[in-house]
């Protein structure tokens, strides 16, 4: 996980890496408003605190079950997503202290 020490450089560019395929990028621009962006899906859990499952991502995206888990475990990887399970769901929520810090990082600001 990261800390709230300084971004390093391989961990920078870990993040860029996954956030440089158009569809990751996509489903971290829909985990910034959960509710709002899957207001189509019945939610399984609070998506405030535990993020949008899995299988609406799935929907919404279009693309195949396998794809979406080989996303999502990539933007884990990064650690730009935790992962939550609720019963046999799981569940994505970004991390917001690393977007911080890559946004930090690439304004020069750290």
């Amino acid at each position: 996980m990261v800390n709230d020490a300084e971004l390093s450089a391989d961990r920078l560019l870990d993040a860029l890496k996954a956030l440089a395929n158009p569809v990751r990028l996509q489903i971290m621009e829909w985990l910034r408003d959960p509710d709002g962006e899957f207001s189509d899906y019945e939610p399984i859990a609070d998506r405030d605190k535990v993020g949008a499952c899995v299988s609406h991502i799935h929907a919404k995206s279009g693309l195949a079950q396998s794809t979406v888990s080989s996303y999502m475990a990539t933007l884990e990887r990064a650690g730009l997503v935790r992962s939550t399970r609720v019963g046999k769901w799981t569940h994505y929520q970004r991390n917001e202290a690393l977007m911080r810090q890559i946004g930090e990082a690439l304004a020069g600001d750290h």
